[in-house]
């Protein structure tokens, strides 16, 4: 049977997302990954843990939820068909700058966390676009070392702050602090696309920033989560992907996956 391997962060974990069947992780079974390997009638392994880094996947051990995860690819199988990965959010801290605008509820969302066990964003100093190349290179090289067969797909996080989020109105920041969210965005896409460039023979990458940028916070058919209190309230995670945005995911990966591949 083809083994498809999914490795990441949150948008690729799904936290709050039901059903979450690794509360430590925060991960999803209707994430993408396990939408696609259940569409394809394949093997999965999920290692996907959301507030990951890039050196949580490739030499750091991650502690989440009150458990310690080995990096990512140590569980990768040698024999793997396809890897699937994301990440590079939590190492120019994008997730947790936009969580940082919320200066009031930073406080009562750590309580919440402890209490639930899901990790917090990664606040900590950001890695520059140059750096995050770097990281995403050695992610991917590490993974085509151990899995020298498989495909590695990359996948782009999801857009988040699109051209209809509406500044004080759908995001509680005005419009100068939009832009400098939606620069952060624009140098991790560009970034992971540098990372993939060299790597063009075995490695591709799937322009989901692109794909859903009529799909983000206040547009008619969001496939993220916004930031409202009742979606707090109700245990949707702000700033990340939704039921409809795993689904579209799951969709595009499907379509390519099935057009070049015999499984």
């Amino acid at each position: 049977m083809v083994k498809i391997v999914n490795l990441g962060s949150s948008f690729s974990a799904g936290p709050g997302i039901a059903p979450q069947i690794n509360k430590a992780a925060s991960r999803s079974g209707a994430n993408y990954a396990h939408l696609l390997a259940e569409r394809l009638n394949t093997d999965l392994t999920d290692l996907s843990v959301s507030g990951c880094t890039l050196l949580n996947i490739t030499e750091t051990p991650q502690v989440a939820g009150g458990q310690t995860f080995a990096p990512q690819i140590e569980g990768v199988p040698e024999d793997a068909d396809i890897v699937l990965i994301l990440g590079g959010g939590n190492d120019m801290s994008y997730i947790g700058g936009l969580f940082m605008e919320h200066t009031w509820l930073i406080s009562a969302y750590s309580l919440m966390s402890r209490l639930k066990g899901t990790p917090l964003p990664d606040m900590s100093r950001p890695a520059d676009e140059e750096e995050v190349i770097k990281r995403y290179g050695k992610a991917l090289d590490a993974i085509h070392a151990k899995a020298p067969r498989a495909r590695v797909i990359v996948v782009e996080y999801l857009t988040l702050l699109g051209p209809d989020t509406k500044p004080m109105t759908d995001v509680p920041f005005d419009a100068e602090r939009l832009k400098h969210h939606q620069g952060v965005a624009t140098r991790l896409q560009k970034a992971t696309g540098k990372a993939v460039e060299s790597r063009s023979e075995w490695c591709e990458l799937v322009p989901m920033a692109e794909l859903s940028q009529g799909h983000a916070i206040g547009s008619k058919e969001p496939w993220v989560f916004g930031c409202t209190a009742m979606e707090q309230l109700t245990g949707k995670t702000w700033y990340h992907p939704n039921g409809e945005g795993m689904k579209a995911v799951a969709k595009v990966l499907y379509e390519r996956i099935a057009k070049t591949s015999k499984l």
